[in-house]
Parts: C-alpha cells; sequence; structure tokens
C-alpha cells in the first residue's frame, strides 16, 4: 500500500521565523510577499522568501506564499510581475483567494484556495478541484463529519486549520472592519471588531449584557484529534500565526511535530512529507505562549464552549486559587513552578483582566513588583491565577531550542590513489569525496582505527546527522587535518546535491472551465476585478455582483455570518432551552462606540449574523 503523506505547515512572519518553523519540524511554511497578502503587517521581499526557500529545500521542506487578498484591476499585472518573481525564488505553491488570478497567464505554479474562499461545501470543493486546484483549505467551521463527506467525493488535497486564533466570522465573508473603518478583511487589513467589546441591546433598549467582548472566541487547539483528521482525509494540518511572536511558532510547531510523529510511528500508512529528525530542548507546551483558552471549534458539533467573552487577550496556563493576600505577596491554595520574571494575571470581580509581574518568591509567598498592593488591588481570595508569561520557558525559547538534522551512513574506502569517503542520505542521495595521498601503513593499527571513526563522525554544525560508519579499509596513518577535509569535503558535496536534486512539483494543467454551481454570485463573491468576472460567465454565472469593496451595500446587508451563536453561549438557545426568550427574541444589537448592528438569528441552519442598520 501506498503510504499517505502528512504535512505539518506552520506560519512564518518572515525569513526568520520560516526558518525557526522548518528547523522545529514543519513540513512547509506559509510566508506572505511583500504585497496582496492576507496579513500586511507580515510582508516580505521576494529575496528573503528565496533565502528561505533555500534552506526549507534542504530538507525536502516547502514553502507556499499567501497571496490571498482580493486585487483591483490596476492591480493584476502587478500581482502577475510578483508571482512569476516568486516562481523564480523557487516557491513550492500559492494560496489565493481571487478567480481573476485563474484567467491570467501565470507561470507553471500549483494553486491553493485560500479559506477566504469560504470552502465548506461540497459542491465548491468539487468545482475548486475541476477548476485546477490543487489544494483546498478548509472553512474552520467544518466539523469531521463533512470533512469525512468531501474527502470522499474528492480527489483534491485537504488542508484542515488545527491551531490558533479563530475569526469569528466565516473567513472571506466578514465585511465588518471594512463597514466600520474602511479596513478590508479580504485586503489584509482586517481591525478585528470581533476582539472589541460591546453591549448586547435588546429590541425593547434593554441592556442584557454591557461592554463584554460578545464576538471574540477562544483559540482553537486540535492536537487530541490529530490521528481522526488524517483519517477523515487531511493531509495538511495548519496552524494559524503569521503575526504571532517566534516564540509561539517555535513552541507550537515542536508541539505538534510531536503529536504528528506519534500518530505516525503506530500507523505504517502514513508518512511525513520532508526529511529530517529534529531534537528539541524544550518541553512544547501550547499554553505557556499566545493561548485565550481552547476549543476543538465544532469539530464533533456544537458542544462546549467556543467563547472568550471576558477577553480577548492572552490569559495562558491556570496557576492556582489565590488563598492568602497580603500587601506585599499572595499565596495559592496549592503551591507551583512560579518565577521571578512571570507575568501573572486574572479576571477581576468586574470580570475585567488584571495582572502584575512577580519580583520575587519565598517558600509559596508571591512579591509582585513595583509598588502594587495587593490588599488594595482588585485581586481577591479565590481568584483563579493564569501564568501569561513564563519567564524561565520563554527564555529557553530565545536561544537555540531545536536542531533539525538529516540522517546518514558514511563508508571509507581505500584506492589506488589514495582513500574515498562515500555518503548516502535518508533521501537515497549518493555522494563520494575522493582524496590521493601517500598511503602509510598506521604503526598502531586499533588506534588508527579509532581516530578514523573519531575524525570522520565528527559531523558538527551541518545539517546531517550520523546513522552509521563503515570502514572498508585497513588502517592508515591519516593526518587528522587530512580526515577533516575528506569530511567536510563531502558533506558540502552532499547539502549541495540535497538542494540540485529537490524536485518542485508544477502545476496540473489548467482545465476547461465547468459550470459553477450556482447562476449568480452576490457580492459574498468577492468579485473586484474585470479578471474574476470574466472568470464566472466562462462558467455560467449570469448575475456577478461587484464585491462589498467596490459597492457597499446599505443596510439591511450582513457583514458577519457566524457559526458562534451569542444567544447560544450566554444560555437563551430555544433549542436547548424551553421558554428562554422573551427579551431575548430576534432582533437583538450590538452596540459601541463604533455602530449599532442587529443580530439575527438563523436557528434552522444553526447560524447567527450580524446587518447593517
Amino acid at each position: 500500500m501506498i503510504s499517505k503523506k502528512l504535512e505539518l505547515l506552520s506560519p512564518a512572519k518572515n525569513k526568520e521565523f520560516g526558518i525557526a518553523a522548518i528547523s522545529h519540524g514543519a513540513d512547509a511554511v506559509y510566508i506572505g510577499a511583500d504585497q496582496f497578502s492576507a496579513r500586511t503587517a507580515a510582508g516580505n521581499q521576494v529575496s528573503e522568501i528565496e533565502e528561505l526557500v533555500s534552506y526549507a529545500h534542504l530538507y525536502n521542506a516547502r514553502v507556499y506564499i499567501a497571496l490571498n487578498t482580493i486585487l483591483f484591476d490596476h492591480e493584476l499585472e502587478e500581482a502577475g510581475k510578483l508571482i512569476e518573481d516568486l516562481w523564480n525564488a523557487g516557491a513550492d505553491a500559492l494560496i489565493i483567494q481571487d478567480m481573476g488570478l485563474l484567467e491570467m497567464d501565470l507561470p507553471p505554479i500549483p494553486l491553493f484556495a485560500s479559506t477566504q474562499v469560504n470552502n465548506q461545501t461540497l459542491s465548491q470543493v468539487r468545482f475548486l478541484e475541476a477548476s485546477g486546484f490543487e489544494r483546498v483549505v478548509f472553512a474552520r467551521e467544518l466539523g469531521l463529519r463533512e470533512i469525512e463527506q468531501i474527502s470522499q467525493s474528492t480527489t483534491i488535497a485537504l488542508e484542515a486549520f488545527v491551531h490558533g486564533a479563530l475569526c469569528a466570522c466565516y473567513s472571506g465573508q466578514c465585511y465588518f472592519s471594512a463597514a466600520i473603518g474602511k479596513r478590508s478583511a479580504n485586503r489584509g487589513e482586517c481591525g478585528q471588531p470581533c476582539r472589541l467589546s460591546w453591549n448586547l441591546i435588546s429590541q425593547t433598549g434593554q441592556v442584557l449584557e454591557r461592554d463584554r467582548h460578545l464576538l471574540s472566541l477562544k483559540d482553537m487547539n486540535r492536537s487530541d484529534h490529530i490521528g481522526r483528521l488524517a483519517r477523515a482525509g487531511i493531509t495538511s494540518f495548519k496552524i494559524e500565526g503569521r503575526l504571532k511572536d517566534l516564540a509561539y511558532v517555535k513552541n507550537i510547531t515542536a508541539f505538534y511535530r510531536e503529536k504528528l510523529d506519534a500518530f505516525m510511528a503506530n500507523e505504517v500508512n502514513y508518512t511525513p512529507v520532508s526529511s529530517g529528525r529534529t531534537l528539541f530542548f524544550f518541553k512544547p507546551d501550547p499554553l505557556k505562549t499566545f493561548n485565550r483558552g481552547e476549543t476543538d471549534y465544532f469539530l464533533f458539533g456544537r458542544k462546549g464552549k467556543v467563547h472568550s467573552f471576558d477577553t480577548p487577550k492572552s490569559l495562558g496556563e491556570k496557576i492556582g486559587v489565590v488563598d492568602r493576600i497580603e500587601s506585599s505577596y499572595m499565596t495559592l491554595k496549592k503551591a507551583h513552578d512560579i518565577n521571578n520574571g512571570d507575568g501573572l494575571c486574572y479576571l477581576d470581580q468586574g470580570g475585567k483582566l488584571q495582572g502584575f509581574q512577580v519580583n520575587s518568591t519565598d517558600r509559596g509567598k508571591i512579591y509582585p513588583s513595583g509598588r502594587l498592593n495587593l490588599i488594595k488591588s482588585s485581586l481577591f481570595s479565590k481568584a483563579l491565577i493564569y501564568r501569561n508569561h513564563d519567564h524561565q520557558f520563554l527564555k529557553k525559547l530565545a536561544g537555540v531550542s531545536a536542531e533539525r538534522r538529516i540522517g546518514i551512513e558514511l563508508s571509507f574506502h581505500e584506492t589506488l590513489e589514495g582513500f574515498v569517503l562515500k555518503g548516502r542520505d535518508e533521501d537515497e542521495n549518493l555522494s563520494e569525496f575522493r582524496f590521493d595521498m601517500e598511503k602509510i601503513p598506521a604503526q598502531n593499527e586499533s588506534a588508527g582505527l579509532a581516530t578514523l571513526k573519531k575524525q570522520l563522525g565528527k559531523l558538527g554544525t551541518s545539517i546531517f546527522y550520523l546513522k552509521g560508519l563503515v570502514i572498508h579499509s585497513k588502517p592508515y596513518f591519516i593526518p587528522i587535518r587530512d580526515l577533516n577535509k575528506m569530511r567536510r569535503g563531502l558533506l558540502n558535496i552532499m547539502t549541495t546535491k540535497r538542494v540540485e536534486v529537490y524536485r518542485r512539483f508544477d502545476a496540473i494543467p489548467r482545465p476547461l472551465p465547468v459550470q459553477y454551481p450556482e447562476s449568480q454570485v452576490d457580492f459574498t463573491g468577492n468579485v473586484s476585478n474585470e479578471k474574476a468576472v470574466q472568470f464566472y460567465r466562462k462558467r455560467g454565472v449570469a448575475v456577478i455582483d461587484p464585491g462589498f469593496e467596490l459597492s457597499s451595500p446599505g443596510a439591511g446587508t450582513v457583514v458577519m455570518t457566524l457559526r458562534h451563536c451569542i444567544r447560544q453561549a450566554l444560555g437563551q438557545c430555544p433549542k436547548e432551552t424551553k421558554n428562554c426568550l422573551g427579551i431575548w427574541s430576534d432582533p437583538l444589537f450590538l452596540e459601541n462606540t463604533k455602530g449599532r448592528f442587529q443580530i439575527v438569528f438563523d436557528c434552522k441552519l444553526c447560524r447567527m449574523k450580524i446587518k447593517i442598520l
């Protein structure tokens, strides 16, 4: 049976972050160029991407370019030139949203359909597969059963998010930021209104919830379900976070590398996409870097809390409950490994996030930095304490926290003119380094043999680790400097060869147009240029509305569609609780200084919508 390749896909804010992700076990990274990326704050020059590609390909790891904004007509030519440059730089694929790109003369670079394309139905995925896409990035809201059904009915590669921040709205369908502040999420400029605090107002004007983060969600963590996702058809496991810090990228990549390796160790039908063995110099823990709490987010239906109404900030790991409060220190009911420099936080009795840095600890007493008087602060007995900054853990991550190496086998042989050192790496690449010299038998054969093994086995800071060394020669006296020269020469040849033999896949031939599942594309199709119009017309669409950014619809326009439901989260779901509505009846309203918006509940589909008034 042919094994299925599984890919761990990590975010790369820049070249440094991308190299760190690969060093910590990523099979691939996704990175934005300096334009047209859905994270405008994480753009990179093509020259930087080319350097990242060179490093990645040493390990058979891949570099995908997130070029996933919608494009305007005047940008198409520039986008085309950028794609050509990225292809020449060695990029492995493009992650795109704008269908207009498929009407352009692009280099043979594979195309992945971004989650911004709103990939949540079988008909949509089939259409994208028939249109020449080679991978689909699923909407985060899909459950395991939906993933299985799509996988069983298609052959396209399937990618799913497994960790990181969650957009409240279905990706690609959020116009809230554009409606409030002219900052389009589909243009990479989201102002994150879902992380703001809001008041919830009834239709009679009663304030049901005041100043709470009613659209803010926990972070996704599906690490316990890697095996089930793989068996359901997912082959690429994606970590969110191109705007997160380096510690997050290292920690979360390492955490999922261990999870995937543990799964594949017991499953002969699955193997990793890339090469190499990764060693970590720390214990990965997702609670120790940015974390708003955890949810598997509808993977098994609507169960558990997906929301984080009290704060959109990182809480970190639960430490314990406050026992005693004095002016200069506090204690916990159960001792914990608190260290100087740690950051602790808690929700005060008004539900607001508070915190302080630890100055010192002494026999269970935790002293805050500065002149903070804990008795006069908002801290209270039995408050639940979190650590959102683990000083010792982050100190480890600030240094060299992992190494990734390729396994090689070496053999040393005698030739007529001297000696040859041969190598075979774990991908069956063969190389050799010949060294001509006078052969002088060793006076002490055991010492000569020991020197051979010691010097040839020193792989130092190379990208290789030694799996085996065989000596096919009687011992000779060979100066250490010459043994080192042979070893370094062979390792250089093997390193260069890995780059030379890396196989980058060309895109599949672009197929003829197929019928689009619908006869009309409204503004949620995000059509913003004439090439995109051509794309849909060729595929039988009669009516094509311009995207929100070109012609903002007015009152009554849905700016968010969510699977998250405020009413359900607050215990007022009419399906779950009888006679619960009353003042909670539709419509409700969200209000803050940014404006007032109507909430509409689609209980049949178990979704919530937010409209412009």
